[in-house]
């Protein structure tokens, strides 16, 4: 099926500036990311880790977003990344549903010396490999390794899994 709605997550770590600065970029000039019959949201995941440039408040917003998680029920002390989680499951999902977002691009920074790397997390999607295929071709000749991060008992849990299509994006 054609892809109608997609996400452009900056801030999932509040320290990692690159996708917070484009994100906030594109909130105010949205028309530059905006394409006929395709919704595209931007988006800053970690807003109290964004205003106190740090990487999370209690915990790693980027390893809550596991099915238990999700289904907790809030009480007082609740993380606040595990509140947030729940949020933007509500927004963008509800994860493993029909209702779900299409495409999420996650961005991310990393001290690494990476250059920019995609990380897929599926080798059979079809989508996110031809969609590498393409941004690899665009940023020629500058290399653009692809990470896969697919192993049969490790569920990594992240905020780009909500979508039917999640692709990081990490750039020292």
């Amino acid at each position: 099926p054609p892809v109608r709605k997609v996400a452009i997550f900056g801030g999932t770590h509040g320290n990692e500036l690159s996708g917070i600065y484009l994100v906030k970029h594109w909130q105010e000039h949205g028309a530059e990311i905006q394409r006929t019959g395709v919704e595209v949201k931007p988006f800053i995941c970690n807003p109290r880790a964004v205003k106190k440039c740090t990487r999370y408040i209690d915990c790693d917003l980027n390893r809550v977003f596991d099915l238990d998680s999700l289904g907790r029920t809030v009480v007082e002390d609740t993380p606040y990344e595990v509140r947030r989680a729940q949020e933007i499951n509500r927004i963008f999902g509800p994860k493993g549903s029909a209702d779900a977002f299409d495409l999420i691009f996650d961005l991310h920074n990393t001290t690494s010396n990476m250059g920019c790397t995609l990380i897929l997390e599926n080798s059979r999607d079809d989508f996110t490999i031809q969609m590498s295929h393409y941004i690899k071709n665009a940023l020629a000749p500058e290399p653009v390794p692809i990470l896969l991060i697919e192993h049969p008992t490790l569920k990594y849990a992240t905020t780009r899994s909500v979508a039917k299509h999640p692709i990081g994006k990490y750039e020292k």
